[in-house]
């Protein structure tokens, strides 16, 4: 029943994309409505007016000729109707359905990296995009359900002026189809609920074994088989669990459905029983006789129509869990404003982190300060923290514990998207989008897409240029192997692009995490030359296991097991001894 209190909230939803087509809809389904009824009764009296001319003189042919041309007119006005309701209500679906799919995708912007980082997060985030095509389904439903309540009514009253039974013979008739309907869209829904990880496996299966970015392994180490095999042994269970369903739903409404035949039947043998005895014309016979067929339908339509509302109610209740779902790094109702310039810089105090549903710290007791325009470099193995660290300073995720203070003020104080807009992010995983050159490098400042100045600016720097020299359509040319046309760059060549990404945030805070890991030492060296015109009066935090890159920070940092155990420039360090020097030896012996 809960979840049957959302559908006034779906449609609200509904209504607000479209008023004028939904409030069109209505009107019409109104008007159809009565059709029934109105040609139902018209029949009965043009049976009833062939009985009585049959024989006459003078048979009434203009009565019963306006009779059948107002039974046509109706017909055809019905017909015009309902294709004007369908076709609105299929515009209306298909506008509804992309204003779904935008609420879903911006309400999805909005939530916590954590969420994305969560199996059961993406377990709701698939049921809410299932949404987005079913729900409409929904709508017509309750536009069905409500126009067959209206030409009820009008068929019921005619059952209720001649026999009263009638009706109760009719509830009883198809009470036992809804009641097992209504059981089955229970279980139905439950099955398809707790197979929601498994078939989230099924569409990852399809898309490793089909895709341009695991083709490669797939080929050379043949997994092809493998995940094929996976994917047919899942789908066969899946199979087997709806199947078993299926065949005990379709046993228990067939049994059902043969006692509401019975009921119809009977009240059919009533019918012509009262109509033998002369209670009864033949016209209203035919009227009663169709009656009764009608409104068996269309009950037995409603009932099930509700046990299919409710199922899909059930799904809505999904829909509304994930658009309900709230962040927990937001933005501060009073937020103060973001300084600029900064002029202190960043503190880490004590701070620690722990991923949600981890046992270990992912950092813990770090303390550091990052001046408004020093370069600071993290060094350490994989898993030490340093992604962590920066994750932490572009607010991706809120400290567990400890603070981290900009210019004083905790980051928390902050606008999220405002403190974020003051930060260039280059990660080590950055995103190679199937779209064209100029939009890959614009993602780094998306409202400066059409800037072309800007954009070339941004690959000169980067070294991008000569990638793009190479392309047919220049910065207009598509990237990846998605789409027709488009070029699928090497890994150097796509890091070159992702790097012009930071040249076109005009940021304070600069954040790269292994800029340079693809590149060829020539071109390393040449990005460097630009490295102190991108960092040039910014907050600079670099992340990197290449120590010739590493030296050309101010400052370096050295992370173990989520603790900061190092802290001083290049040489301060080699005279420690410690834990940098060794590294560092270590990979300069590999260039002697």
């Amino acid at each position: 029943m809960i979840a049957l209190r959302l559908i006034p909230r779906f449609l609200g939803m509904v209504w607000r994309v479209k008023p004028a087509y939904a409030a069109a809809i209505l009107s019409f389904r109104v008007l159809l409505a009565f059709s029934p009824a109105v040609q139902l009764w018209i029949g009965k009296l043009i049976i009833d007016g062939v009985l009585a001319n049959i024989g006459a003189t003078t048979p009434d042919w203009t009565g019963l000729f306006r009779l059948v041309a107002l039974e046509l007119v109706v017909a055809l006005a019905s017909d015009v109707l309902q294709r004007t309701s369908n076709l609105l209500e299929s515009l209306l679906g298909d506008l509804f359905g992309n204003r779904l799919s935008v609420q879903i995708m911006e309400h999805a912007a909005t939530l916590d990296l954590e969420n994305f980082e969560d199996p059961e997060f993406y377990d709701s985030l698939q049921r809410a995009r299932q949404q987005t095509v079913g729900r409409i389904g929904l709508l017509a439903v309750l536009l069905g359900m409500g126009q067959s309540a209206l030409s009820l009514i009008t068929l019921l009253g005619v059952l209720i002026v001649f026999n009263g039974w009638l009706v109760l013979m009719l509830v009883l008739a198809v009470l036992p189809s809804f009641i097992g309907e209504t059981h089955f869209a229970g279980l139905s829904y439950s099955l398809l609920y707790k197979w929601t990880p498994e078939r989230r496996e099924l569409d990852y299966l399809r898309y490793v074994a089909t895709s341009d970015v695991t083709a490669k392994e797939v080929k050379l180490f043949g997994l092809a088989d493998y995940f094929t095999r996976k994917y047919e042994r899942l789908a066969d269970e899946f199979y087997e669990a709806n199947r078993a369903l299926s065949i005990k739903r379709a046993a228990t409404s067939g049994g059902l459905t043969a006692v509401s035949t019975l009921g119809y039947y009977a009240a059919y043998v009533f019918i012509i029983v009262d109509t033998v005895r002369g209670f009864l014309t033949l016209g209203e016979l035919t009227m009663l006789v169709g009656t009764f067929r009608q409104s068996r339908g269309m009950i037995s339509g409603i009932l099930l129509r509700s046990a299919d509302m409710y199922r899909q109610s059930l799904f809505l209740r999904d829909l509304f869990t994930f658009l309900e779902m709230k962040p927990r790094t937001a933005s501060p109702e009073h937020p103060v404003p973001v300084p600029r310039p900064i002029r202190d810089g960043v503190i880490f105090e004590n701070v620690g982190f722990r991923y949600p549903d981890k046992e270990d710290w992912a950092l813990r007791g770090v303390s550091l300060r990052i001046g408004a325009n020093e370069r600071v470099a993290l060094v350490g193995e994989n898993g030490a923290g340093k992604t962590t660290l920066v994750k932490l300073l572009a607010r991706l995720y809120d400290p567990t514990e400890g603070r981290i203070l900009l210019d004083g003020i905790d980051l928390r104080e902050y606008d999220v998207d405002e403190l974020r807009g003051m930060i260039g992010v280059i990660f080590q995983d950055f995103v190679r989008y199937d779209l064209k050159v100029r939009e890959n490098i614009a993602v780094g400042q998306i409202d400066a897409i059409g800037d072309q100045p800007r954009i070339v600016r941004a690959a000169e720097m980067s070294l991008a240029d000569g990638v793009i020299a190479g392309l047919e359509s220049g910065l207009d040319h598509m990237l990846g192997r998605r789409f027709k046309g488009g070029a699928n760059l090497s890994g150097g060549e796509w890091q070159k692009v992702g790097l012009a990404r930071a040249y076109m945030r005009d940021a304070q805070i600069l954040i790269l995490d292994e800029p340079t890991a693809s590149l060829d030492a020539r071109a390393e060296y040449q990005v460097f030359e630009r490295f102190a015109d991108l960092t040039e009066g910014r907050m600079a935090v670099l992340i990197s296991h290449r120590f010739s890159t590493v030296r050309m920070a101010d400052r370096i940092v050295v992370l173990e097991d989520g603790t900061v155990t190092e802290d001083g420039t290049h040489d301060e360090l080699l005279v420690l001894s410690g834990r940098y020097a060794e590294l560092f030896t270590l990979q300069a012996a590999g260039y002697r």
